[in-house]
């Protein structure tokens, strides 16, 4: 009798046998990781396709859906073939090698941390897919559908492969400490900087800055505004690649920065002209959402509260000067908005994750003044190399497709056209 009860009693230890022996795999950041991935790709498409969409003229609204639809599709490709290879690898501080290519190596046990490593490939694939979908909104209206094809995928292999090795793949910028947590160098500064330059290079639209050039559709607009929001929980609590404190505490500090972002945008305006705009609260959000992308892991509520604040007034203030001063046409105001607030929220992060500043600390990540102005300088110093690196690289990328497709720009017969039907035979709207 002694035999059979023994036999029963290791059948009974097996499971936990196996649990042990997969202990290293988390269920459940595995399970926060997969929804944070669906939510990141929900931002592009259709959040962002959207956003864009409603914010050009009819005419070209079927172009900035299918661009955003391109990128989702070629960057996809292309971080598969060797992008993830070049960023994640790897290498030496400068590139990732080709250790990874076309997932060499990574199978269905292959872990990144305590998640599946297929898992991480993918999450980041969602980061690579906005980036450069991020850019449109600086040569919307105006730029070749193969033009802008060619361009978003050099640019993501010369661009945002190198900073995102630079910055989370094991990288100089890394190691030196930069607080980055979901991409204020990697993705906002990058993508902010790239519509300027693009802005610049193809000029003007026509009519620029005389003729208005209102939004065609603001239902849209605030509808991908919204799908953007709620995406954004994805964006930044899912970078701490766990579900725990960490994520809870992004996507606090996050939502609080996009409230206070849309109502600073829109009382600025209720004071500067009359009334709220509605699409001054959703570019306020927006402001809001991008200026706390970088620091979301690292400062707590009452530092949200301040860069949501910030954001707003400042981005506003760089969306007149770059038309009204520069008289640059950032068709979307990418840069203002993006580029800004991913400048601003980078530095702020060296500030507001002191631990020493009451209400306003953030929760551990620096200790004191000392510390503060340490971090200060190696943020300064990845916004400063994310602005030089990405400008320089962008315009010689834009000039090399210039002459590929024998110029960047329609002709100013289509432009007047619309890209919808030049570019693609097809019409947004059927009266």
């Amino acid at each position: 009798m002694k035999k059979p009860l023994l036999i029963l009693s290791l059948l009974a230890l097996l499971p936990g046998l196996v649990q042990a022996e997969e202990a290293a795999l988390n269920g459940a950041n595995t399970a926060w990781i997969l929804t944070s991935t669906a939510l990141v790709l929900f931002m592009t498409l259709p959040g962002l396709a959207l956003f864009y969409g409603g914010l050009v003229r009819t005419k070209n609204v079927l172009s900035v859906l299918m661009q955003c639809f391109a990128i989702a599709g070629a960057a996809s490709i292309i971080w598969l073939i060797f992008g993830y290879s070049l960023a994640f690898g790897e290498g030496n501080a400068w590139i990732g090698d080709f250790s990874k290519v076309m997932m060499a190596g990574v199978g269905r046990e292959s872990l990144s941390g305590d998640i599946p490593e297929s898992l991480f490939m993918l999450f980041q694939m969602t980061f690579a897919v906005i980036t450069p979908a991020l850019i449109i909104g600086g040569y919307a209206e105006r730029m070749k559908f193969s033009a802008m094809l060619i361009f978003s995928c050099i640019w993501l292999v010369v661009v945002y492969a190198p900073i995102t090795h630079w910055v989370w793949g094991g990288g100089w910028l890394g190691q030196m400490g930069l607080f980055d947590f979901a991409g204020g160098v990697v993705v906002h500064i990058t993508a902010g900087v790239a519509a300027l330059v693009a802005a610049v290079v193809l000029g003007p639209r026509k009519g620029f800055p005389t003729t208005a050039m209102p939004p065609h559709n603001m239902t849209m607009t605030v509808t991908g505004a919204g799908m953007l929001w709620v995406g954004w929980f994805g964006f930044n609590g899912g970078s701490a690649l766990a579900a725990n404190g960490d994520a809870a505490m992004a996507m606090l500090s996050t939502h609080i920065s996009a409230a206070a972002g849309a109502m600073t945008w829109s009382f600025i305006e209720w004071k500067r002209f009359g009334k709220p705009s509605v699409l001054g609260a959703v570019t306020g959000m927006v402001a809001g959402l991008g200026t706390i992308t970088p620091a979301s892991g690292f400062v707590g509520p009452g530092g949200a509260l301040i860069i949501g604040l910030l954001a707003g007034g400042v981005c506003f203030t760089a969306t007149q000067y770059i038309k009204r001063v520069l008289k640059i046409d950032d068709s979307l105001d990418v840069f203002p908005v993006h580029g800004i607030g991913g400048i601003m929220g980078t530095l702020l992060a060296g500030i507001l994750s002191s631990t020493e500043l009451g209400v306003f600390s953030g929760y551990g990540f620096a200790d004191g003044i000392e510390t503060m102005g340490g971090q200060l300088w190696v943020q300064f110093v990845g916004v400063a190399v994310g602005i030089i690196f990405t400008a320089v690289a962008t315009y010689l990328i834009l000039k090399l497709v210039g002459l590929m497709t024998d110029g960047l720009r329609v002709s100013e017969e289509q432009e007047v056209e619309g890209l919808d039907i030049v570019s693609h035979e097809e019409s947004g709207y059927n009266y």
